[in-house]
């Protein structure tokens, strides 16, 4: 059964080892800190179930997400001070959030023949909330917001492996007391390979002589 879940865990391998990058867990709890219920919610009520995800492993199964107290346990190890009432927001946002990412990825996946091969599969996963994208950088560089944090995937289709880079953005719901977060995700392939390359280069294509031929399609309305 799978033990992990796609969210970086370094060179640790074990149950027993830190489920989340230290990093990303910071940096998820620094971004969802305060939206948590005000009752009070002790570290060992905390619950141990873990939440199976739809993003399927290269052994068979899918990866899981960690539970509430192990996310608490592992913060506090490398001490970074965690509340235990923000596991109860911190957990399903994250979970909502990296199936999402999933699913923008097989958008670019859809009719790339990985379903022929069993579909396709997250092989590795890495956080780097601190590593800005060329991306990013040009768009911090013109005025916007940088990312909160950011994951580069592996994933396999068919024996053909391709990195994707995954953006998280942050942002607050409408009105002054607004405590509602939303995500932005900007998932594309990497351009470190020509697999990734032909990818973004087909995506361009289709976006912009796609919407040319939707343009010049006369109306049977």
């Amino acid at each position: 059964m799978a033990d992990k879940c796609p969210v970086d865990h370094g060179s640790h391998s074990s149950d027993q080892s830190c489920p989340v990058d230290h990093k990303s867990r910071t940096t998820w709890a620094s971004v969802l800190s305060g939206t948590s219920p005000a009752h009070t919610v002790n570290a060992s009520s905390l619950s141990t179930e873990r939440e199976v995800s739809s993003i399927p492993r290269t052994d068979n199964g899918n990866w899981v997400y960690p539970s509430e107290a192990q996310f608490f346990a592992a913060m506090a190890r490398k001490n970074h001070n965690p509340h235990a009432p923000d596991m109860k927001t911190i957990i399903p946002i994250h979970n909502a959030v990296n199936e999402r990412a999933w699913s923008e990825l097989m958008k670019w996946e859809s009719g790339r023949g990985g379903e022929k091969c069993g579909g396709v599969k997250l092989v590795t996963f890495k956080g780097r909330p601190n590593d800005l994208t060329p991306k990013a950088r040009l768009m911090t560089l013109l005025g916007y917001s940088a990312p909160f944090d950011r994951h580069d995937w592996v994933v396999e289709r068919c024996g053909t492996r391709i990195r994707y880079v995954i953006d998280f953005y942050t942002g607050r719901g409408a009105g002054p007391s607004s405590n509602n977060v939303s995500f932005y995700l900007d998932v594309r392939p990497a351009l470190d390979n020509w697999e990734g390359v032909k990818m973004r280069a087909e995506n361009i294509w289709q976006g912009w002589f796609g919407s040319v031929r939707s343009s010049n399609t006369p109306s049977h309305s």
